[in-house]
């Protein structure tokens, strides 16, 4: 117990803790900043303004076409009392306040997903709320791009790591040009190839979408598992190459370390040479790397999860844009600054966990 408490008490962990705290203390700066620079940008003229009044209307509106009594009253006296409710609630939103009170006020709300409802999207349970349709599209990009990030990774990795061990070589010149042609043609367009192939030609895979629920739920499994495979091969076979030409780069600069030839001089199995002195050095790139592409693939996954009408978090973006829902583009706008937030992070606590460098205060 005493050696565990001693841990904390350590330099060594004072010094992790201390750049985790101040980077953590950055990022949440990063986040409000950016947060505010968006509800700036996105209610110059009063754009938000408008969006709220617009909503409060709509409810005040629809909350007076229940009474009867209302219903019976010219429509120039129906006018009047709704705008006279109207300036009531706007007041109690202080829409009357300066514009910078509110945009402080804005930015609050946007940061805790309570800028506003959206005006048309809607839950499957028929919620407005847009952390709601977030919460319900999210699964469903998690499932095809963290997925098919990892299993690209897994594939183009080995890949990488032979293609640095037999440099030059046949083999090596062939994947770099596949290498580099997958990862410059976009994954929309393999999407529409592979579609036209798997779906319209041989009818192997369908063409999008996500199936109908049905019990008992091992079937309903097979039937995403069966509706994934096609975007989801799109994504690797779009990805993979990145992988391996990524991982080559890294190990072809490890390759000419002294650490690595000292190791290959003193006769050290080729295993352990890629385990210890070659794929361990790396690693922290490659965590990072993958993590990255993660919350970039969730992004910019707008054209693929349209192209494969898979309702995920890119597909919401489009039909928010397309039907200019504002409320969710924004709220869509900071979920992306949270994620991109905690991913870097995280990357800082799993750094210092794998890196003796930045544990113990040591500059790259």
């Amino acid at each position: 117990m005493k050696s565990f408490l001693n841990i904390f008490k350590s330099p060594t962990f004072k010094n992790v803790a201390f750049r985790i705290l101040k980077r953590t203390i950055i990022l949440i700066i990063a986040l409000v900043v950016v947060t505010f620079i968006t509800v700036i940008i996105a209610n110059y003229g009063g754009y938000i303004d408008e969006i709220i009044k617009s909503e409060l209307k709509a409810a005040i509106s629809q909350s007076l076409a229940r009474n009867p009594d209302f219903v019976k009253l010219p429509p120039e006296e129906q006018e009047r009392i709704i705008n006279e409710r109207l300036q009531v609630a706007l007041h109690a939103r202080g829409l009357d306040q300066p514009f910078w009170i509110r945009v402080f006020r804005y930015t609050w709300e946007a940061l805790t997903f309570q800028l506003a409802k959206a005006y048309f999207l809607r839950s499957a349970s028929g919620s407005s709320n847009v952390l709601d349709i977030i919460s319900e599209r999210l699964p469903w990009t998690v499932l095809l791009f963290v997925t098919g990030t990892i299993f690209a990774a897994i594939i183009g990795i080995p890949i990488g790591l032979y293609m640095a061990r037999k440099i030059l070589s046949g083999f090596d010149k062939v994947m770099v040009v596949i290498s580099v042609l997958t990862y410059c043609i976009p994954a929309w367009f393999f999407g529409i190839l592979f579609i036209y192939l798997f779906s319209c030609q041989f009818k192997i895979f369908p063409p999008g979408g996500v199936p109908p629920f049905r019990e008992p739920i091992w079937l309903y499994i097979c039937d995403v598992l069966y509706y994934l495979a096609l975007p989801l091969i799109t994504w690797i076979v779009a990805f993979f190459g990145y992988w391996a030409y990524l991982t080559r780069s890294l190990v072809v600069n490890i390759l000419e370390e002294d650490f690595v030839i000292a190791a290959k001089a003193r006769g050290l199995p080729s295993n352990l040479i890629t385990t210890r002195y070659i794929l361990k050095p790396i690693s922290p790139a490659l965590i990072a790397t993958t993590a990255l592409n993660i919350v970039f693939a969730i992004q910019g996954a707008i054209v693929t999860e349209t192209v494969f009408n898979w309702p995920g978090l890119g597909r919401l973006y489009f039909e928010a844009i397309m039907m200019a829902d504002a409320p969710v583009i924004i709220q869509l706008t900071v979920f992306y600054a949270y994620l991109l937030v905690i991913t870097v992070l995280i990357l800082d606590i799993v750094y210092a966990i794998i890196d003796p460098r930045i544990r113990t205060g040591i500059e790259v």
